[in-house]
């Protein structure tokens, strides 16, 4: 009989705890939620005060059975479960399989998983948090009734499998709008002139942009007025004045989740469901050579910048060993967070100082590599003294036209020795300028015009929508990333390299719901219920309540838009494949597993085709193409376009080059050390590996 039972979510966390209690504690995991509302039906009882309707999870049976024959032989049972609103209502639904009492001492929460902190937690149980619980089912009880009441309405109105959702419905018409302020934008036409001057001692020209007449900032229309002023300025440039100031430059805070799903955007390429996906296998533990499972940074879903005082004095003895005494602060780096954020966590950084990630590069594959030196770094130059500049700013005449150039020159890198941030725009690099004092003159190389139109504002990505939907109080840090893979996965928006675009089918559902459901898609509504949820949370409104003020005129709501909205039909969209049953062009069609073609004249003809993939390699049993598929529960494997004639199958994409020492087919793979291609011939083993190239930031 094992003394003591941990229940956790996932088996990594339950391998990572069990290191650290020792035998006298057995650690299981739960595999996620146990219970929920059933997706065959809406499962709230409206007339019962919205009371929810749980059932146990399908594929959780086996699951359950273990944990409850290992909770009936342990003395002690402990829920520990993330420690955030869905951590606590997962221990909830747990103390209530298992006829705990919630209110009892079982309940044990740590910020990361070290043995310090998961020992202590251990000694330190607690009751289930209920105001934490009801927010988490205020919010699921919101989100159904929302999704599952318009939800039909799409479907009956323009096509089968369409959804909406509270947040969702909202970024979705985020997207939509800028592209629509970016399709009514009329460009105006605009002139730049820069004069590049030879200064003694210079490497390289510097330039000098015009900025007025006589010192008065002056705007240049047209080709006419710029010939003008390069005319009148002619190439003689005489210095009129020159400042010189030192600016200094606070390090950034430390990772939320949204900060660090931005940056992983801008700097990794990475998707926000990728960033969360690994960030959560950094957290919850990795096998590290040496040291075993080992969870690498703190809980991740936090929208805190605070850092507790003893991982803050770590960092500093640690930046001070490494990079010397003037790159720690004399007064420890405190950072405010934006109002309203939650402060039950931490900022998300490194669990181990000492674990640096060339430490334990070796142990990671390269999307976890990429993030956790993304993590780290952030961190130690969070804690790191200002970066120190010298600006310098130059005034120029010219016959009256007024010329200005400016320089920029690093006096301490201070943070920015380990970390720079990310930027959605293009940066202009920095430059220092030679000597240059008041009196000075120069002569110009050239002076040159430049057209230019003004822009329309830039489409969303994932990083500037997370950051919008966070600066409006839109969802919170978990729900970020869910919310921008549904309305993907839904076809509302298409990601073209990083910019989200909104589809046809986005816009035709955004007028619906702006139409009809205008509280639904408005973003203030929308960011006051969060605000209301939060209440929910602190415990200082009832849950039922909050969602009764909001079902009533939602309901009529619902009844009107029920009779006026009127029956949308998107054509679809025409392949360049015929059908090989009647000859009409086929189109694509969205179904369960992503896009299909199907024949247009359905019902009458009921052909369908998946869309072909090919990857440009021949198949090495029978020479003809080698084409993507994806098996029944959609994982992605390569074989011959002339199956079932040819069974030529792989899971590892084909590569084009053959096998240097046998000749036969190499195959591109993952390792913990990144991507390497091998050969598949039995007895060869050859392996080939990129080289590696300098990491530079």
């Amino acid at each position: 009989m094992s003394e003591m039972l941990v229940i956790v979510e996932s088996p990594a966390k339950a391998k990572t705890i069990g290191k650290f209690l020792g035998s006298k504690y057995k650690v299981v995991a739960s595999n996620g939620h146990v219970r929920d509302l059933p997706k065959s039906q809406l499962g709230v009882d409206i007339e019962k005060n919205f009371e929810p309707k749980y059932i146990t999870l399908r594929g959780r049976g086996d699951v359950l059975d273990t944990i409850r024959k290992e909770a009936k032989n342990a003395k002690k049972v402990y829920l520990a479960t993330d420690p955030d609103m869905e951590g606590e209502a997962i221990s909830w639904h747990l103390a209530h399989i298992l006829k705990m009492d919630a209110n009892s001492p079982c309940r044990i929460v740590f910020n990361e998983i070290t043995a310090n902190t998961v020992k202590k937690s251990v000694k330190t149980p607690r009751a289930i948090d209920m105001d934490l619980v009801d927010a988490q089912q205020a919010r699921r009880v919101l989100d159904r009734l929302v999704g599952y009441k318009i939800s039909p309405i799409l479907w009956a109105k323009v096509r089968r499998g369409l959804s909406a959702g509270r947040v969702q419905s909202v970024a979705t018409r985020i997207i939509c709008d800028r592209e629509q302020e970016i399709m009514d934008f009329i460009p105006e036409e605009f002139w730049t002139i820069a004069a590049k001057l030879r200064i003694k001692g210079a490497r390289k020209a510097v330039e000098a942009r015009f900025y007025g007449i006589d010192g008065k900032k002056t705007d240049i229309k047209s080709e006419s007025s710029a010939n003008e002023i390069i005319a009148r300025s002619g190439s003689e440039f005489a210095v009129t004045d020159v400042k010189v100031s030192e600016k200094s430059r606070h390090a950034p805070a430390p990772f939320t989740t949204s900060s660090m799903q931005q940056e992983a955007s801008r700097k990794l390429g990475f998707t926000t469901k990728l960033t969360m996906m690994i960030a959560q296998q950094l957290y919850e533990g990795v096998e590290i050579q040496g040291k075993g499972t080992t969870g690498l940074i703190t809980y991740i879903r936090t929208d805190s910048v605070r850092i507790s005082d003893e991982a803050q004095q770590q960092a500093l003895e640690h930046i001070k060993n490494q990079y010397g005494a003037e790159y720690a602060p004399a007064k420890p780096n405190v950072y405010k967070g934006r109002k309203g954020a939650q402060d039950a966590h931490e900022a998300i950084r490194p669990a181990y100082i000492d674990l640096t990630p060339q430490a334990v590069k070796t142990s990671l594959n390269a999307s976890q590599y990429k993030l956790y030196k993304l993590i780290y770094e952030r961190f130690v130059a969070s804690q790191m003294s200002e970066a120190k500049f010298e600006t310098t700013s130059v005034t120029l005449d010219a016959n009256g036209c007024t010329y200005k150039a400016s320089g920029t020159k690093t006096l301490f890198p201070g943070y920015t020795a380990v970390y720079t941030e990310g930027r959605d725009d293009d940066a202009e690099a920095e430059t220092a300028l030679p000597a240059i004092k008041t009196g000075d003159s120069f002569k110009a190389d050239s002076v040159e015009a430049e057209q230019h139109f003004t822009q329309a504002p830039p489409r969303y990505t994932e990083a500037s929508l997370v950051k919008l939907l966070e600066e409006k109080g839109i969802g919170r840090p978990s729900t970020y990333a869910p919310t921008i893979s549904t309305i993907i996965e839904r076809g509302y928006v298409r990601r073209d390299k990083k910019q989200l675009i909104p589809t046809e089918l986005g816009f035709v559902v955004t007028r619906i719901m702006k139409e009809n459901f205008r509280d639904i898609v408005d973003v203030k509504f929308t960011a006051d219920m969060e605000s209301k949820l939060d209440l929910i949370k602190d415990g200082e409104q009832e849950w039922s309540s909050v969602i009764k003020d909001f079902y009533g005129p939602f309901k009529d709501t619902l009844d009107k838009a029920s009779e006026s909205i009127e029956k949308v039909v998107i054509p679809d969209e025409e392949s360049d494949v015929p059908c090989e049953k009647c000859g009409a062009m086929m189109v694509y069609k969205m179904g369960r597993f992503g896009k299909f073609l199907a024949c247009p004249n359905f019902p009458e003809c009921r052909n369908t085709k998946a869309i072909v993939e090919k990857i440009d390699v021949p198949c090495p049993v029978c020479g003809a193409d080698i084409i993507k598929r994806k098996s029944k529960r959609g994982k992605v494997f390569y074989g011959c376009e002339r199956y079932p004639e040819c069974s030529f199958v792989s899971w590892d994409k084909p590569a084009k080059e053959k096998c240097p020492k046998c000749g036969g087919m190499m195959v591109h793979r993952m390792g913990r050390s990144g991507g390497y291609t091998a050969c598949t011939a039995e007895g060869c083993g050859y392996v080939s590996r990129p080289e590696k190239k300098e990491n530079k930031e």
